[in-house]
């Protein structure tokens, strides 16, 4: 019986709404944190998050369950929505762009 293996690790980077500087250094903490617990809750186990007030950059394990399309869409909306229901920002969230990196690793 065959087996394969995979081990995906994504480079996701979200850019704020015309990169405004919407991040500010107190709500930085709490938005990485929720947008690694997404990742956890979908099987998806982060590396690192961090950023600069106009966007955030996260490495990532996918799961092999799950597309990179719909991990990514899940944690965006989600996070978007938890930023504007805590007023995490001055002005309304938007994640406007999101650009991915993927890094193949070939098992020894």
């Amino acid at each position: 019986m065959s087996h394969s293996y995979n081990k995906l690790w994504i480079h996701a980077i979200w850019a704020t709404k015309e990169r405004m500087p919407l991040i500010n250094s107190v709500a930085e903490p709490k938005i990485h944190q929720f947008i690694s617990e997404q990742f956890r809750e979908s099987g998806c186990p982060v590396r690192i998050i961090n950023g600069m007030s106009d966007h955030i950059h996260c490495l990532f394990l996918l799961n092999p369950q799950k597309s990179i399309t719909e991990v990514i869409k899940q944690v965006k909306g989600s996070s978007s929505h938890y930023i504007n229901q805590n007023d995490l920002t001055v002005e309304k969230f938007y994640g406007k762009q999101v650009m991915l990196h993927i890094l193949f690793l070939n098992p020894l």
